[in-house]
Parts: structure tokens; sequence; C-alpha cells
């Protein structure tokens, strides 16, 4: 599923920017559209691509190929799904290599605190979700977004970290150190 949605957000991304009159992709897209993934994922998909554009980190492109993959507790994997920190331990051990621990707290603790105005794309952000900090976490991706495995009967998806929900519940940002300059983009 991860790579049929990374085809997905590299078809609508690519062509999003092709000019009027060019259609290079639309093998691909009713293909993506037979398969029934445009109509589940398009809309996330569709998203994350005016979020993080053409030049987006390899980290945050995995952290998207992860879009629609269940929720499970303790699950880190895409074959039987994700937590939230299980999810952002999976894709910096693929993306760059980084084992984090596998406790959200475990993750803040071991990572560089900055502030909210210095959130780059790849960063962690934390929240309070369960009366106790750094109780959640996820990858921001850009523009006030985020990208994490929110909760059981759901799935790994993008969200405004601007909400009201997490707005109040933020809990603060974090980079990891070491493969910071491999995995941050300008703003």
């Amino acid at each position: 599923m991860k790579r049929w949605t990374a085809l997905i957000f590299l078809s609508v991304s690519l062509s999003a920017h092709a000019s009027p009159g060019q259609a290079p992709f639309d093998d691909m897209d009713a293909l993506l559209a037979e398969k029934g993934l445009v109509q589940r994922l398009g809309s996330q998909i569709q998203q994350a691509g005016s979020v993080v554009g053409s030049a987006a980190s390899e980290l945050v492109l995995n952290a998207m190929g992860f879009l629609g993959v269940p929720y499970k507790f303790g699950g880190n994997s895409a074959e039987t799904g994700f937590d939230c920190s299980g999810f952002v331990r999976a894709v910096f051990e693929e993306s760059v290599g980084k084992v984090l621990p596998r406790r959200a707290d475990e993750q803040a603790a071991a990572t560089q605190p900055i502030e909210r105005t210095e959130l780059k794309p790849g960063d962690l952000v934390f929240f309070n979700t369960m009366r106790r900090a750094f109780s959640h976490v996820g990858i921001y991706v850009g523009d006030g977004k985020f990208i994490h495995s929110p909760r059981a009967g759901s799935t790994v998806r993008m969200e405004d970290m601007r909400k009201s929900y997490w707005e109040t519940r933020f809990n603060g940002a974090r980079r990891v150190p070491a493969v910071a300059e491999a995995t941050q983009l300008p703003r």
C-alpha cells in the first residue's frame, strides 16, 4: 500500500505542475482510479502535495507513503499498523537509518528541543493527548501540518496543528540530532 500511495502523491504533485493541455500521467491516474486508491486516499495525497511540494525531503516523502495505514496500539510496521511512536520510528529508520526509542516520551527525551517557530519539515511535534507530557508524536511536514497515526479506528493521516484540538495540546517540537542537516529543508 505504501508504494501505491507514493505513486498517487507523485502523480498528483506532478500533474499539478504540468502545463495546461498536458496529460503525462493519464495512464497512471487511470490505473490508480481502477484500483480504487484515488478515491480512498486522494484528498490526503492532494493536501500533502500542496504542503510539501517538489522539494520535499526523503523523510517527509516516506512519511507520506504511509498515509492510510491503519492505527494499531503498539504497532510498528505498515503490514500490521502503527501507533504514533511506531510510525515515527519506522519513518526515521527507513529514511535515514536512525533508530529512535520506541515510546513518544522517550523520543522527546532523545531529541533536541526547538522553538515552534524553528520547525522545519522532518522535525518531530509532540502533544499531550493522555493527560501526560509527550504522549503523542508526529512528523512536521511544513505549513503548520503534521503526519501521525492518531488513534484506534483511524489511519495515518495529515492534520493541521493550528486546529484548536492540537493547538491546546501542543507540548513542543524536537529535532533529531545527527540527521537534522540530512533531512531538513528550508522553510
